[in-house]
């Protein structure tokens, strides 16, 4: 197939290099023609422009640093727009807005053209290697349709749902990611304060419950389900145990900002009388200041790949 890449930085540059080892032609763009140097030695083609690109081409992707380089490629000037014709299909791996997203999708199809939002996850070194999640929102039919041609960049393309479901997983993830992040950073220095070297204490931390599972694993015994009762280890002794990390905290001075409030969601579910209730009992204080019921039928979740 021949398809154009826009956006060859740090993740664009392995991702496009890895559609031309797939045995696609491409036709390639960038702020800097020296990003492309590689593929055009391979045999790739260089557009001035990200129209002259969609002019060339059956399918285009971007790999941007954000909403506005994909506003811009997409909906510029000499942007993707100008050189798009019916029947032509734009994908967009950016880790991106999903007003936006739906926007340009809107724009897009008045003119027959359609886009899917299919934001990437695995790093730089998953760009390389090819192990990369493609999340992708849009229309289901063409999700399957370019199927191989998304295996071609990532090893575990997903189909999310409707326009802009793509985008908005990505953002759940990444900003998991960084909240855990700062959470590590907050327990880990109490911790090393309270007298224990570091790498025993990652040791120690990485064989505990949590340690042995991947992140989103918790989700599935009681969130998802939406059945907090009958405990795996109930509210109360939660409570008495991240009571005593802050104190710990406290007593070494360190500050502990998300333990803390952490401590006051617990509290204000003890205080709701759900001290019998399982552990992540509290989670349901967040679905109702959202609005949002979560309740997964359990033989859907019995299906879910480990």
């Amino acid at each position: 197939m021949k398809i154009g890449f826009i956006g060859l930085g740090t993740m664009g540059h392995h991702m496009a290099a890895n559609l031309m080892a797939a045995g696609h032609t491409l036709v390639v763009h960038d702020l800097r023609r020296e990003a492309a140097a590689r593929h055009l030695a391979s045999g790739a083609t260089w557009a001035e422009t990200p129209a002259e690109v969609a002019e060339q081409t059956d399918v285009v992707f971007t790999s941007l640093p954000g909403p506005p380089e994909v506003e811009a490629v997409a909906l510029g000037e000499a942007g993707l727009l100008k050189g798009l014709s019916p029947g032509k299909v734009y994908f967009d791996l950016s880790t991106n807005s999903p007003t936006l997203v739906r926007h340009i999708h809107d724009v897009f199809a008045q003119q027959g053209i359609a886009m899917l939002d299919a934001p990437v996850s695995g790093g730089p070194k998953g760009a390389r290697t090819g192990k990369l999640a493609v999340w992708v929102g849009g229309d289901e039919a063409l999700f399957e349709r370019y199927r191989p041609v998304l295996e071609g960049i990532g090893d575990k393309p997903y189909y999310v749902g409707p326009i802009g479901a793509g985008t908005v997983a990505k953002l759940v993830h990444n900003c998991a990611g960084y909240a855990i992040q700062t959470a590590l950073a907050e327990v880990f220095t109490m911790g090393v304060k309270a007298g224990v070297d570091p790498l025993a204490l990652f040791k120690a931390v990485r064989n505990g419950s949590l340690g042995r599972r991947r992140t989103f694993d918790g989700l599935l015994d009681q969130f998802l389900p939406g059945k907090f009762d009958q405990p795996a280890f109930a509210l109360r002794l939660a409570h008495k145990d991240i009571t005593l990390a802050t104190a710990l905290g406290r007593e070494n001075n360190v500050p502990m900002r998300l333990s803390n409030l952490a401590r006051e969601e617990l509290t204000e579910a003890l205080n709701r009388g759900w001290g019998g209730r399982d552990s992540r009992s509290p989670m349901q204080l967040q679905e109702e200041r959202s609005g949002v019921t979560i309740a997964v039928p359990p033989e859907l979740l019995a299906d879910i790949e480990d």
